[in-house]
This record gives C-alpha cells, sequence and structure tokens, in this order.
C-alpha cells in the first residue's frame, strides 16, 4: 500500500526528486508586484498595496473589515486582546491545533481550556464543549452582565477559539447555539481555511467570517502566502476600528506629532509582504483547482487501497490547505511515514496535542479521546498546488 501511495505522489507531481508537503508557488506577477513595492520605496504598513490586498480578502471572504497583520498569531492575540481577555480570563480552544492558537491566549495573559474534537471535522466539538460547560460552568450576573464562569477556577470563560483543521471547517452553527447561550466570544483561528466555505442558513460563508472576529495566515506554507502575515477578519465595526488602531501601536492621527493613546501592537502589515499577496490573490483560483483536483486522486486512490481519506463533511466546501489520510493505529502510521519520508515524499503526522506540551500540562482539558484517536492515526500527505 505504501508503495503505492509513493508512485501515486509522484504521478501526481510528476517528479523523481524530493516532493515536499505544501511548496509556495511563485510567478513572474509576484516578482512584478514586488519589485513594484519596492520602487515605490513605500515598504511599510502605508504602502498602498496594503489597502489593496484588504480590499482583495474582502472580495473573497464577504468580511465588512479586513486588518493585515504580521501573522496569524498576532491577529489570535489582537483579537483575544480587543475582546478584553487578559489574566482574569479562561479561552477554550482544541487541543488539536498548532501551537500559535494557545501561544496567542497565554499572550494576553489568559489560559487555555482544552476542548475535544469531532472526528470528522477535526476541529472543535459543540458536543465536548457543552458537555463541559453544564458540568463546569455556571451563568453569574457581573456588572449588569451574564458571564460564564468556571466553578473550578472562578474565572470567566471569556471566548472560544475553534480551528478549521486543514482547511476543513468546524460545525460552526452548533458551535454558536452553544457560545451564544453561555455568553461565549468566538475568534476563529481560519489560518488554514482562505478558500474554505460553510453552506448553511445564511447562505455560503467564508471561515472566519462567523464569529465575532476570525484570523487568516499567509505563512510560506499557506494556499497563498505572504511569505510571513496574516488578516482579522470581522463584520463588527466598534471591533474593526479597535483592531485598526491598536494593531498600529495605538498612534492617534496627525500630521506630524507622535501621540499613542495607549499600549498599541507594531502588528500591521508591511506593504513588500501586501504587494505578494495581491499577486498570489490573482492565482488562488487556479490554486484552489489544483488542489482540489489533487484531493480527487487521493480520494480515488483511497477508496481502492481501503483506507480512511479525511474529506469534506456535510454543508463544507473545504480548501484540501492539507491533505489527509487516517491510518488504522499508530504502529501503521509510523511505518508509512518512515517509508515514505525515507523515499522523498514529505508526511507529517499531525501536530503534537497542546495538552502534553510541558507548557499546556496544567491546563484543564474536557474528555480528549477523539483528540487522541487522531494524533495517533493522521497523516498529512503533499497538497502542494500543482507546480513545485
Amino acid at each position: 500500500m505504501i508503495k503505492d501511495f509513493i508512485q501515486l505522489v509522484r504521478e501526481i507531481y510528476q517528479t523523481d526528486e524530493f516532493i515536499p508537503l505544501h511548496a509556495p508557488i511563485f510567478s513572474e506577477l509576484d516578482k512584478q508586484f514586488v519589485l513594484d513595492a519596492i520602487d515605490s520605496t513605500f515598504v511599510s504598513s502605508v504602502s498602498e498595496y496594503v489597502g489593496k490586498f484588504e480590499q482583495s480578502i474582502s472580495d473573497l471572504t464577504g468580511a465588512k473589515h479586513v486588518v493585515p497583520v504580521v501573522n496569524g498569531t498576532s491577529g489570535i492575540h489582537l483579537a483575544l486582546h480587543v475582546l478584553g481577555v487578559d489574566e482574569s480570563c479562561e479561552v477554550l480552544t482544541q487541543s488539536l491545533t498548532f501551537v500559535g492558537t494557545c501561544n496567542a491566549i497565554v499572550y494576553t495573559g489568559a489560559q487555555p481550556v482544552f476542548i475535544d474534537v469531532d472526528l470528522q471535522t477535526m476541529g472543535f466539538s459543540s458536543h465536548a464543549l457543552a458537555d463541559f460547560l453544564q458540568q463546569h460552568a455556571e451563568l453569574q450576573e457581573v456588572n449588569g452582565k451574564q458571564q460564564a464562569i468556571n466553578k473550578v477556577t472562578g474565572k470567566r470563560i471569556a471566548a472560544c477559539v475553534p480551528m478549521h483543521t486543514f482547511g476543513h471547517p468546524v460545525n460552526m452553527a452548533a458551535l454558536k447555539t452553544v457560545c451564544q447561550q453561555w455568553q461565549i466570544a468566538i475568534v476563529e483561528d481560519a489560518a488554514e481555511a482562505l478558500g474554505s466555505f460553510i453552506d448553511n442558513d445564511a447562505g455560503c460563508q467564508h471561515c472566519g467570517t462567523l464569529g465575532d472576529m476570525g484570523v487568516l495566515s499567509f505563512n510560506g506554507n499557506k494556499v497563498i502566502t505572504t511569505g510571513g502575515g496574516g488578516a482579522v477578519l470581522t463584520n463588527n465595526d466598534q471591533l474593526a476600528e479597535r483592531l485598526r488602531h491598536l494593531s498600529t501601536t495605538a498612534k492617534t492621527p496627525h500630521a506630524w506629532e507622535y501621540h499613542h493613546d495607549e499600549i498599541g501592537f507594531n502588528y500591521r502589515m508591511p506593504g513588500i509582504n501586501a504587494a505578494l499577496g495581491c499577486a498570489q490573490m490573482e492565482q488562488l483560483n487556479k490554486f484552489l483547482s489544483d488542489k482540489l483536483s489533487i484531493a480527487e486522486q487521493y480520494r480515488s486512490w483511497s477508496e481502492e487501497q481501503n483506507v480512511s481519506f479525511v474529506d469534506a463533511h456535510v454543508h463544507a466546501k473545504p480548501n484540501f490547505w492539507l491533505n489527509a489520510l487516517l491510518l488504522d493505529d499508530k504502529a501503521q502510521r509510523d511505518q508509512f511515514l518512515q517509508e515514505t519520508n525515507d523515499d522523498g515524499v514529505m508526511t507529517r503526522p499531525v501536530w503534537q496535542p497542546m495538552h502534553l506540551l510541558p507548557a499546556f500540562q496544567s491546563a484543564q482539558c474536557s474528555m480528549l479521546d477523539n483528540t487522541v484517536q487522531l494524533t495517533d492515526r493522521l497523516v498529512n500527505v503533499p497538497s502542494s498546488a500543482r507546480v513545485i
């Protein structure tokens, strides 16, 4: 089975050379836009390319406001900070995520609480969340507002950060119902989900636009890249104003004076990165089309080999950022990883669950049975758009 898989990947990418997990694709258009930004000398956040990039992301996602930042982690940190998350708070997230999600929570002073994922979506489970809150939380009135309080720690449960794993959308409708009942804000970690949509009663909505805020990443290994970069999405005018102000060091407008009215962050995306992003966005449809075609080939192969392929779930239109297989157990997973990598076909396991990392071993958790199962069985396979 493993040798057949290696042959399939080499046929997809038409090479006997090393095949990476996910490589960026650059064209002459990318070089042209970046050189234009350099020639303009406006390479910082005042570049016109920053505004153009904002608009292109807004056009794709339907988000009313887009605030480009230096990376996805800073975007999550900024979004949580704007919501007032601090050391008196806890933030619910999934243990099956990239460490940046949890690092951003800790930057605010808050503590993460880990909730299990659904097997099908690999994302935050509304059922696990409802069970956890029923058992461990209560609503209390604080300053005239209802707040969810953790009965174990006494801290306010301020926010929930679901992550759209590998571009597969979380069941946001069910999650929002639970969070609204408990007065918990939602910041979607949509770092991997550019081009992923959810079909629901409100129509087809882009991941990152269904919560209070959502965060995208444009790291070098994402669907498009700006080198380093991210963006915070929101449809809330007041939140957008705060995001923009705080991401640019909280500087107040003035013709020449440097006045900063509160502690801010130097998180605004530079113009060179935005220029690259503008060029990449012009090629996004081709990237997504290629990735869908590659996913279809993995799906067909998996059906023939009786291997589980992580596919789209009902009402979801994923971007198939990273394709994944579910093998029988950890032993088969490890053998698959060994033989493919030995043959120059890069494959990777899912991240080590956050609750097992030294920094988060004391965090409160729900039952994490699905997280453990996916960790033992899942393998990511090469998923670059066609040209490498």
